[in-house]
């Protein structure tokens, strides 16, 4: 029997993304397309592709990006903490954009430029190098991941399951982000794949580099593993 949820109730679908991923922020952008073909409402969580990699041998040309990245997530989870989950959505948004789109690079400059955008107080900078939020960070980096494993990255998507438990699973990796009824489509086949008892893996390798459209849904590079290396 089939646990996709009728077309006629709304469907959660939570997303586990790290701002500096670009494969999470263009699979970010299908689902804000999907909501737009399809009942779907898209909610947004922090993972750290460096929590992820941490006791990992990290190839060099990545290491400073694992580096780099503690800044923007623990501003991230410091926001979610103090104005509740909901900010994350327009967060996010706001430092995909400047890192992928506008390459701002992962800096001060560029979450100070995101929580204006966003809205939020200018003082959240601060968690940027305040290891105090790690703990916050790790428990919601593991939520999302547990469920699929250690061995894939972002992003994670969650939807309702039988019995209560997510039906879990990483990606779609795709580029550039389909759009309009294509969106939809794909979506359907994913739930479909996500629900089917036994079914663990889809993959073949990638032959591009992320496509960022300037034309994707943001509610207002480089090529990289979406393990973070």
């Amino acid at each position: 029997m089939s646990t996709t949820p009728p077309r006629s109730e709304t469907t959660t679908a939570d997303i586990w993304v790290d701002p500096r991923c670009p494969w999470a922020w263009i699979t970010s952008r299908w689902m804000l397309e999907v909501e737009q073909v399809r009942p779907l409402e898209t909610r947004f969580h922090i993972m750290s592709l460096s929590v992820l990699n941490e006791g990992r041998e990290v190839p060099e040309k990545y290491r400073q990006g694992v580096i780099d990245g503690w800044a923007c997530v623990r501003v991230c989870i410091a926001a979610q903490q103090r104005y509740g989950n909901e900010v994350l959505r327009p967060l996010y948004n706001a430092m995909g954009r400047l890192i992928h789109h506008e390459k701002a690079g992962l800096g001060h400059g560029m979450i100070s430029a995101a929580l204006a955008e966003a809205g939020l107080p200018a003082d959240l900078i601060e968690a940027a190098e305040d290891s105090s939020w790690d703990g916050p960070l790790r428990a919601e980096h593991h939520d999302g991941m547990e469920p699929v494993g250690s061995e894939v990255g972002t992003p994670v998507i969650h939807v309702p399951g039988p019995g209560g438990k997510p039906l879990a699973f990483f990606g779609p990796v795709l580029t550039p982000a389909p759009r309009g009824e294509a969106a939809g489509t794909l979506w359907d086949g994913v739930l479909a794949l996500a629900s089917t008892d036994g079914f663990f893996e889809l993959k073949r390798g990638r032959d591009r580099d992320p496509i960022f459209n300037c034309a994707d849904r943001t509610d207002v590079g480089n090529h990289a593993d979406s393990r973070g290396i």
